[in-house]
């Protein structure tokens, strides 16, 4: 403990932190102050007065708010006085005066901290009999958020936080005195991505989630604490179901990811689950050239005979396998099993030609954890929007940023944190490697920003794409560079929930389970001692050399594992000409989607919450996931899919339990070893593990290295990149987000528009590598010039495909 003070609370000494607040020291030790407006992850304000206590420093005791003291040495508390009890009881009467008392209609009945302590620390009763103020009731303040105006406290904890913490101030206090409201601005709704959290923070039920509102009371949910599905950040959620209907997602306080916080994806994402869409029992497709439904066990047998014909004719290489980064790191390691040991191939990928090598995803050398952003010198972010792509990753970013960091973001246009960044630096799409030796060289309007990076450290890089048309080797040109500045430490990013698991469990063709690299004849060795199968040495391809070799018909079957790369894959008309060229296409999925509508089986695949396992965030952290619901029909854990579909083969993975996959994972894969199931679900690692773990080792440790990208341009470059809400298939089957998605839109550089003579709103075709796409025009003076902007994965968004330059027509 740094600089420790003893101070005594209620008449016991304690040691506790010099400068922690009064109200933190007393909860530490173990006596609550109750409390409204602080929140441990915002600034103190000493708004609601609910804390008071009796403070005495040696002159006399003095009435104080214990949210914004803090300690010294020698300090008395006393939070149990008969002067704090009265100050107490006085603070409450206040705050009931205008509050509705009803509860029983109220969302937050029974869980609510106003009802819990008008209980233990009002009067009893209320003096006051005159008229309650009144407000229409509730307003819809954003899609997502309703407001009940009369049952606002004036705690101040949601304008707070969109302020302080997401950076959307978007909802204020107006008016004055008894009728003071919190409001949002004229024709400017709460459209922030962090709405949710708001619902969480409020001490009453003033504000509301439109998903969850009157649908449960608290007392008629399970809950199980999990790892949110959404992205690679890793957040720790309560996952909250009734009759077997999951109902809402609640942030968890987990120091190293989220802290608490959530984005609305994250928070509102459970839709899907309980979707009437989902797939309830195998499909096969019949001579007519239409689905089917038809039993586990024929459903196995054709596709075990299929498979056989196939690898008989063209061999183990004639087979391979897309996806796995939306599961378990149990389900990503039987799907590799089933691939590499039992079929015998090493085509297989879980990124869908959107991400980065996976080596160095995997490996990469000096690695980053999301806890260095705090303590970090300057952070350079040269990858995607991280409001769009991980926004817990961004509250994190900007947190840092306001508490001191120099942060410099790298990127086309406009980012989240432009508003809090120390420089900003914008290009081109095709010219990153030119502004990336101009900020190697310290030369011109750079020569700042490389001053801060080499005097300022320690330097935390967050490295990715920042678009789908960019060089994915300038990444690991950026990574080289910041590896190379002092104290420099790298965070690669990608976008996929569980990439990084099953990146680690093999999903890779170059990589073998436990960050091994394929070329390794002693990993391989290993490897096939343990699985008693010999690995193939063969190179694979990746998702892109996947969709090729079957256009080329010299792959012939492929396993789609929770994989959509019709919509996913940049180039979409090259995937979906893929799987049409296919002679057999295995989907396990929960849903028909726009790529297993083209398989030949469909197999109904348990999802989040209704399977247990365990994923790896983009730090390497390991982290259970729990179950809750049942799956739907004759729904199953993909693990016991893979298990049935090598029984066909005549094989064995010998699973019979995530845990005891698991147990497997532990003893198999070097970077997990000694991991345990119940280390991760009752002990120390309950925050989860980083891998590799103190018993663990890592094979592969990655250096990166810039070979040299080249610099390419455009007279009209497009950059494609992900927004928050889109078309894909969780937010599609989800009734809050499927409204949400922006849908297709090109965004021009004013310059650039008056050049083409692209009013806003005009329509106009924007046309690609891949095809073309029509859409409405809007104007964005942030966007580097002689760029347009298309947000992939849009309704009605056309395959563009991911070549750099693209054509730009007006149609009116």
């Amino acid at each position: 403990m740094p600089d420790p003070v003893k101070i005594t609370i209620d008449g016991v000494e304690h040691e506790v932190p010099r400068g922690e607040l009064v109200i933190q020291a007393a909860q530490d030790t173990g006596t609550y102050i109750p409390r409204f407006c602080w929140h441990p992850r915002m600034k103190p304000v000493g708004m609601c007065r609910m804390c008071l206590v009796e403070v005495d420093t040696g002159r006399g005791p003095v009435l104080t708010t214990s949210c914004t003291l803090t300690c010294s040495e020698g300090m008395a508390v006393d939070t149990r006085s008969d002067t704090v009890k009265k100050a107490q009881e006085g603070v409450l009467e206040f705050l009931l005066i205008n509050h509705p008392l009803d509860c029983p209609v109220c969302d937050r009945g029974g869980e609510c901290p106003l009802q819990d302590q008008t209980m233990a620390y009002g009067p009893g009763e209320s003096r006051f009999v005159e008229e309650k103020r009144h407000f229409e009731k509730p307003i819809e303040i954003s899609e997502l958020v309703l407001l009940d105006r009369e049952r606002c406290i004036l705690c101040a904890r949601c304008t707070r936080f969109s302020d302080e913490v997401s950076g959307d101030p978007l909802i204020e206090f107006q008016d004055r005195g008894a009728y003071t409201q919190v409001l949002t601005f004229p024709d400017e709704p709460f459209k922030s991505y962090f709405s949710g959290n708001t619902v969480q923070i409020c001490p009453v039920g003033a504000l509301t989630a439109k998903p969850y509102r009157f649908r449960a009371r608290p007392w008629d949910l399970e809950a199980v604490e999990s790892t949110c599905p959404h992205c690679p950040v890793g957040c720790r959620i309560s996952v909250q179901a009734s009759q077997n209907q999951v109902l809402r997602f609640l942030g968890v306080d987990n120091e190293p990811t989220n802290q608490g916080w959530l984005c609305d994806k994250g928070r509102f994402g459970f839709e899907y689950i309980g979707s009437p869409e989902r797939l309830t029992a195998p499909l096969i497709r019949n001579d007519a050239g239409e689905f089917e439904e038809t039993s586990w066990a024929t459903a196995l047998e054709v596709t075990g005979q299929w498979l056989q014909d196939i690898i008989a004719e063209s061999g183990p290489e004639a087979v391979a396998g897309l996806g796995g980064a939306r599961g378990t790191n149990e389900d990503a390691y039987s799907f590799g099993k089933l691939l590499r040991g039992v079929i015998g191939t090493n085509h297989i990928d879980a990124q869908l030609d959107d991400g980065l090598d996976p080596q160095f995803l995997a490996a990469v050398t000096p690695r980053a954890a999301i806890p260095d952003l705090d303590t970090a010198g300057t952070i350079l972010l040269w990858g995607p929007d991280l409001k769009e792509e991980l926004p817990v990753l961004y509250l994190r970013v900007r947190r840092a940023a306001q508490e001191g960091a120099n942060l410099i973001v790298v990127h086309p246009r406009r980012t989240g944190l432009h508003d809090v960044a120390t420089h900003t630096v914008s290009y081109a799409p095709g010219r990153g490697s030119a502004t990336l030796s101009e900020l190697r060289a310290g030369t011109g309007e750079l020569a700042a920003i490389k001053t801060l990076l080499m005097e300022s450290g320690p330097v935390v890089g967050l490295v990715g794409r920042t678009g789908y048309t960019e060089d994915p080797l300038l990444a690991e040109a950026v990574a080289a560079f910041v590896r190379d500045l002092p104290d420099g430490t790298i965070l690669p990013l990608a976008r996929r929930s569980n990439v990084y698991g099953a990146l680690d469990m093999g999903l890779a063709p170059s990589l073998l389970p436990g960050r091994a690299a394929v070329s390794s004849q002693d990993a391989r060795m290993s490897l096939s001692a343990e699985w008693a199968t010999p690995i193939p040495e063969f190179t694979g391809r990746d998702a892109a050399g996947i969709v090729e070799a079957l256009r080329e018909r010299q792959i012939r079957a492929l396993f789609l594992f929770g994989a959509d790369p019709v919509r996913d894959v940049p180039d979409q008309p090259a995937a979906r000409q893929a799987l049409e060229a296919a002679n057999l296409v295995v989907a396990i999925d929960q849903f028909l989607t726009d790529s297993s509508r083209m398989a030949d089986v469909v197999l109904p695949a348990e999802g989040f919450a209704e399977v247990e396992g365990t994923v790896t965030n983009l730090e390497g952290r390991v982290q259970k996931v729990a179950q809750l619901v049942a799956g739907p029909g004759q729904s199953r854990p993909p693990w016991s899919i893979f298990e049935d579909l090598a029984g066909t083969l005549g094989s064995s993975l010998g699973a019979v339990s995530a845990e005891a996959i698991h147990k497997e994972i532990a003893a198999v894969v070097p970077a997990y070893r000694g991991i345990t199931w119940e280390q991760l679900e009752w002990g120390p690692g309950r925050e989860g593990v980083v891998v590799p773990a103190e018993t663990g080792e890592q094979p592969l440790r990655y250096v990166p290295v810039d070979i040299g990208v080249p610099v390419r341009s455009a007279r009209l470059a497009l950059h494609s990149a992900r927004t928050l809400y889109d078309d894909g298939v969780h937010a599609r089957f989800g009734l809050s987000l499927a409204q949400l998605a922006p849908g297709a839109t090109a965004f021009l550089n004013p310059d650039d528009a008056a050049r083409l003579g692209v009013a806003d709103g005009a329509l106009v075709r924007i046309t690609g590598s891949a095809g073309s796409a029509e859409m409405e025009a809007r104007r964005d003076p942030t966007l580097a010039p002689g760029t347009v902007y298309v947000p992939f994965n849009q309704e009605d968004g056309g395959d563009i495909g991911d070549g750099l330059e693209v054509k730009l027509e007006v149609l009116s």
